[in-house]
């Protein structure tokens, strides 16, 4: 085994300062647990000490490998420091150690003493020590390293396999909203593979669809796949290959343990036809709740161009009519003026499709392609409120919302059934079984099943949207503040999806005041960071700093995600500093009467919520207050800040 196969690029550290041999140690053995060789670090640390205890493993000419056998280590491996000023390591020619190597052994085996002889025999000369003393990188040290190996043992390398070309690994990454975690769960993965010296492209799946496409020559010739993604991604193409599953924010958040397990052989083989074991994360198994949430996101995610293009075509109608003088007309307000009228019917057809996709697109993720049309009918007949007595529909039946989703699930589900209702059939049949049997047979199921539950959810949807309309001042104030909250919570996960489904549902019930509490929500937690970058400094590293301002852009553009890099680094003081800012904004909102008939657009929507100045007060309000709980928060670096 090579000493390369051994010594990785994160087990290595470059003119460190340490004042003692322990302190020698510490550091190596460190390095050890950063690169995911040691089980348990303090047996390891305790068998290390022994060894030196029977005598020093500095060799002299500043040379020290200390090296033990251990039931923690978990796989073999090497870790590297140059220390420029020298450490007393006790060698025999009493000389300070600049270069040091420590090995980590398993206890079969003689593998230390392998590698101990290999590494004496290059460390033997000068010239490739002081290469390995100049190194300014742990590339540079291993690409010192390699050559003279291969130098030394022209054998090894004649046998060695060719390293592949191309990309070595892929990744698709893909969240609900495509705006923001794809990307940076994107960049996080790529990072980590040119980093850890595996070369690694990602496909985006975002809102404008798909983006740097995995082709089907790299997916052959690569050595495995990661699927970073909160909604479900094209998964026939990855039949045969190692594939690893993971939510998109532990992309963001651990994409060098997603690699290593590529690396590693430990991704299972994904087999597109189901029969045999789907690939799942080793540490993220997929139960019935994550399943069930990765569905729901698929429908919302293709859903929010039908809300957010139909709701502001919408509001740019009742702008246009207010402009023109109409804003007192009753039920024609958007449609009196002919421009608005144009316009706010184009945005209402948009908006007739929102249920219907949703519902489509969540059978979809159950059931694949099948399961798109029977998804689809049964949102449309949640819309129109169609019952046995009457198929054309009925407005104290419709369903909306909470029909759409009910029929989304259960349409998948039925062609699910259907699926294994009709494998009997011959190979033959294969062809016609997606495009005819199961859309015409889930069609007509879930036709059926919606009139009969329509009357029963109708009267469930209507109580929910007359409680809210008739919620008094004091529940809507409460209801504001937590809706907000929930937005800074997790900042484009589960609780922020939560309650901006919520809004954009009540907006069709004509409840645009909780739309006001969430969007404000969402705005806050980056504008919130952004101040704090600007005029608390002293709480920031350099790199957050400089990167701060764009969070100001993104605060008034809707774009909550611009805090999540912020949030990442310190969430136990970010997180609940971005609550309490959106939680007072939502406050105001309620306050002030605000109401926003937009369900995306952040500032740009301002001219048609109503009470704009009251908005705008609370925004800056909300802002000011996330900002100076940061400032009562968060810790005061020690390194001094130079900007």
């Amino acid at each position: 085994m090579r000493i390369i196969d051994l010594l990785k690029s994160d087990a290595i550290d470059l003119n460190v300062s340490v004042s003692s041999k322990s302190e020698a140690i510490n550091k190596m053995i460190e390095l050890h647990k950063k690169a995911g060789n040691l089980a348990d670090a303090e047996i390891y640390k305790k068998a290390i000490l022994a060894r030196e205890e029977q005598g020093t493993t500095a060799i002299g000419e500043g040379i020290a490998v200390p090296h033990a056998k251990s039931d923690s280590v978990k796989a073999p491996g090497l870790s590297a420091i140059t220390v420029p000023a020298g450490v007393d390591y006790g060698a025999p020619d009493g000389k300070p150690s600049d270069i040091l190597f420590m090995i980590a052994a398993p206890m079969d085996g003689d593998l230390h003493l392998e590698i101990l002889s290999r590494l004496m025999v290059m460390l033997m000369e000068p010239e490739f020590c002081n290469a390995l003393r100049g190194a300014k990188t742990p590339e540079e040290f291993l690409s010192i390293i390699d050559k003279k190996e291969a130098e030394k043992y022209p054998d090894e390398v004649k046998n060695e396999a060719p390293k592949k070309e191309g990309y070595r690994i892929l990744a698709v990454t893909a969240c609900p909203t495509g705006i923001a975690h794809t990307y940076m769960a994107a960049e996080a993965l790529e990072k980590a593979g040119e980093k850890m010296g595996y070369p690694l492209k990602a496909e985006t799946n975002g809102s404008g669809g798909a983006k740097n496409i995995l082709t089907k020559k790299e997916i052959e010739e690569c050595d495995g796949i990661i699927i970073a993604a909160d909604k479900n991604v094209k998964m026939a193409r990855f039949d045969g290959k190692p594939v690893v599953k993971a939510s998109v924010s532990t992309g963001i958040n651990k994409p060098e343990e997603l690699i290593q397990k590529i690396v590693d052989g430990r991704a299972a083989v994904y087999h597109a036809d189901g029969s045999q074991q789907e690939a799942v994360d080793d540490d993220e198994k997929e139960g019935f709740g994550h399943r069930l949430y990765k569905h729901l996101m698929n429908g919302v995610s293709h859903m929010l161009p039908f809300v957010v293009g139909g709701g502001v075509m919408i509001a740019l109608g009742f702008l246009i009519d207010t402009l023109a003088g109409n804003a007192n007309v009753g039920g024609n307000f958007g449609q009196t003026n002919p421009v608005a009228s144009v316009i706010f019917w184009i945005g209402k057809a948009a908006f007739s499709f929102m249920l219907p996709i949703l519902a489509g697109y969540i059978a979809q993720s159950i059931a694949d392609r099948p399961g798109l049309l029977p998804g689809i009918v049964g949102g449309y007949l949640a819309t129109t409120g169609a019952t046995l007595s009457s198929p054309t529909g009925d407005d104290s039946a419709v369903s909306g919302f909470l029909g759409a989703l009910l029929a989304g699930f259960i349409a998948g589900i039925i062609v699910e059934l259907l699926k294994k209702a009709f494998n009997w059939l011959p190979k033959s049949m294969d062809g016609i079984k997606p495009v005819f049997i199961y859309p015409l047979l889930g069609t007509a199921l879930i036709g059926v099943f919606m009139l009969l539950i329509n009357p029963i959810v109708g009267l469930v949807n209507t109580a929910l949207s007359n409680g809210l309309s008739s919620l008094g001042e004091t529940s809507r104030l409460l209801l504001s503040i937590v809706l907000a909250a929930m937005m800074a919570t997790d900042m484009g996960g589960p609780f922020n999806k939560a309650a901006y489904v919520f809004g954009t549902a009540a907006i069709a019930d004509g409840n645009t005041w909780i739309m006001a509490a969430v969007m404000i929500g969402g705005m806050v937690p980056p504008i919130a960071i952004a101040l704090s970058t600007t005029f608390n400094k002293k709480k920031w590293t350099k790199e957050e700093i400089k990167n701060g301002p764009v969070n100001y852009l993104m605060g008034l553009c809707f774009i909550t995600e611009g805090a999540i890099p912020y949030a990442a680094s310190d969430p136990l003081r970010v997180i609940p500093s971005c609550m309490v800012g959106s939680a007072v904004a939502g406050a105001i909102t309620s306050l002030f009467g605000c109401a926003c008939p937009a369900p995306h657009g952040g500032i740009f929507t301002f001219a048609v919520v109503e009470h704009p100045l009251g908005y705008l007060i609370a925004l800056a309000a909300g802002s000011v207050a996330g900002a100076l709980m940061l400032a009562l928060l968060k810790k005061t670096r020690k390194e001094e800040v130079n900007v």
